[in-house]
């Protein structure tokens, strides 16, 4: 428990480069606050102890603004950055080495029993306001671009934008976990508009062509 208390503190280190010392990270950091308040809640919600363990979720919820239903399932050195509006669903599991910002929601989509939020794969980045909705897993080493809504799997190594989130698949590369370049993801929907502006360009130059040949 010692160690996994520990691995969540040198998590911060490793993604913000704001944070100065360990006793800053232990009083001030919200992310850190929920997740460790879950370990225990998840604790007691195995123990069968579910009265507890929904009560301990909702008080760190008070105070922290990020709600994580007991029952989700985290692995080691998850980073939540910032965190306010950040929402975790009960069937939820996310593994090693994944990164949250705030608002983020890892939701459900119905009133469908058993496993009905996603499992989030390692090393996964989830930018600003995203919505991962439904069951399903986000693959390793993906990141998912500010504002997306994702409703489908996404395969390891991809970069998901868009309202439906759309997977761009960047030639094969591993697409970095720790890039903060949310700015510069890749968008379909504009890159679409500027092959249409590119065709209706080059009909407008021919017709031009042609009205000037044919007087």
């Amino acid at each position: 428990m010692w160690k996994t208390f520990k691995n969540d503190i040198d998590v911060v280190f490793d993604q913000d480069p704001a944070a100065r010392s360990r006793l800053e990270v232990v009083l001030t950091y919200s992310g850190v606050h929920a997740i460790w308040t879950h370990r225990i809640a998840h604790w007691l919600w195995k123990k069968k102890m579910y009265f507890l363990g929904r009560l301990l979720s909702q008080i760190s919820r008070f105070f922290t603004g990020i709600e994580i239903h007991p029952g989700a399932v985290i692995g080691q050195r998850l980073f939540i950055d910032h965190g306010m509006g950040v929402v975790i669903g009960e069937t939820c599991e996310i593994k090693d080495n994944v990164t949250i910002y705030q608002g983020v929601t890892l939701g459900g989509t119905g009133k469908e029993k058993g496993k009905r939020h996603p499992t989030i794969e390692d090393n996964v980045l989830i930018a600003t306001g995203a919505k991962i909705l439904g069951s399903m897993t986000i693959g390793k080493h993906s990141r998912i671009g500010a504002g997306s809504v994702v409703l489908k799997e996404v395969p390891p190594n991809s970069t998901v934008v868009g309202i439906p989130g759309k997977v761009v698949v960047q030639d094969g590369v591993k697409v970095e976990k720790n890039e903060l370049d949310h700015h510069l993801l890749p968008d379909p929907v504009s890159d679409k508009f500027k092959e249409l502006e590119k065709e209706i360009a080059e009909l407008k130059k021919e017709v031009a062509e042609y009205k000037r040949k044919n007087g």
